[in-house]
């Protein structure tokens, strides 16, 4: 069936106003989305890739939370909280590494094997009824989608794909799976989660703020077709004169895949996928970030580049103009965030009316507030 897109503008909003000032600088809310959404929903954590040999980890923090993500012996994922069952020492330390083939906390040496069965605790042989069995690390829920892990904190998650359904598919044909991440940056912003999101989802802003991108890609251009849930977006335009998302404005890469219909060669294709996770899909190259709040006005962010492996083969591909243009473009996304950060402190600050062409700021918004109960 034909995906139906429509335009923004289009997308009634009856009246919608921006969010008060509490729910960019309160620690009170801050602690309830970490309960009710981050604690409760599916987080994108990376690539696959990211973990390609047996005890290969990723640690992600989630609030007070932290999760080890890693590849077992048997070349499966696993996920666990980062705290060893004797006195809760943290595991692992480094943000990504290799456990080799067991997890040994480095406090007292119990150790555990890569499917977090404890298999080693020194000096409890004394201990009356300690069964090594009854101590395995505690496991976190985890899944792949198109070669992205995903976890999920909750005791009974609702299933990854019931609750992203409208993802399921989707984008087959951008053969994302075989796509391979060439480059990650990590950027740390003074600004609330939700800026970020409320930013992703408009290009209202494009002009004064990306002058660079308005050249490529007609703020105004496109169409949204998921424009409630957790999952957002749609397309826009890129100009008939113009490659690609580039600094040069030509494509840096071979098509993601040969199942590209035409209309796909000229669109970029933007999805927020919340609580964490954004998805920009060009014709030459894929685009993540994944979000990590750190407080009511910081945000970890985690930028990721993929490519079809024969750019990264191919000498006449460039691959850098690509990653140099969204790195350009992001850093002028995060500095205009934290400027809405400061403003929204300042007790002049009311509730402003959104725009029509704001109309999926607004969807993530009305997300927000329901998974917050409010």
């Amino acid at each position: 069936m034909a995906t139906t897109f429509v335009h923004s503008t289009a997308i009634p909003i009856d009246g919608a106003r921006t969010l008060p000032r509490e729910y960019y600088a309160s620690q009170e809310i801050h602690d309830l989305e970490l309960r009710k959404i981050f604690g409760t929903r599916w987080l994108c954590v990376g690539r696959g890739d990211e973990i390609p040999k047996p005890g290969d980890y990723l640690r992600r923090q989630v609030g007070s939370a932290g999760v080890v993500i890693l590849r077992d012996k048997a070349g499966r994922v696993r996920a666990f909280h980062n705290t060893c069952r004797h006195r809760g020492t943290r595991l692992c330390e480094a943000p990504s590494g290799s456990v080799g083939e067991r997890i040994v906390c480095p406090y007292h040496a119990w150790t555990y094997a890569l499917d977090g069965q404890l298999i080693g605790a020194p000096s409890t042989a004394g201990i009356e009824g300690f069964d090594k069995a009854d101590y395995p690390l505690h496991a976190v829920h985890v899944t792949e989608w198109e070669g992205f892990v995903f976890i999920n904190l909750a005791a009974q998650p609702e299933p990854f794909l019931t609750a992203y359904a409208p993802l399921i598919g989707k984008f087959t044909r951008f053969n994302l799976p075989e796509l391979v991440t060439a480059r990650r940056i990590d950027y740390d912003v003074q600004a609330n989660w939700k800026l970020l999101f409320q930013n992703y989802s408009e290009c209202y802003h494009c002009s004064p703020v990306h002058p660079a991108l308005v050249k490529l890609s007609p703020a105004t251009s496109g169409e949204n077709d998921l424009f409630e849930g957790p999952v957002l977006g749609g397309f826009m335009v890129i100009n008939e004169d113009v490659g690609s998302m580039t600094m040069s404005g030509r494509s840096c890469g071979v098509p993601v895949s040969n199942q590209l219909a035409e209309d796909d060669r000229r669109r970029v294709y933007y999805y927020a996928i919340l609580p964490n996770m954004l998805l920009s899909l060009h014709p030459d190259y894929v685009m993540f970030h994944t979000m990590w709040p750190a407080g009511p006005g910081r945000t970890h962010i985690t930028c990721g580049w993929m490519f079809h492996a024969d750019s990264l083969r191919d000498p006449a591909c460039d691959i850098d103009d690509g990653v140099n243009f969204w790195d350009m473009t992001n850093r002028q996304d995060w500095h205009i965030c934290e400027e809405s950060q400061c403003g929204v402190l300042s007790p002049a600050y009311q509730p402003g009316p959104y725009s029509p062409r704001e109309s999926l700021s607004v969807a993530f918004d009305r997300e927000v507030l329901k998974a917050l109960g409010r």
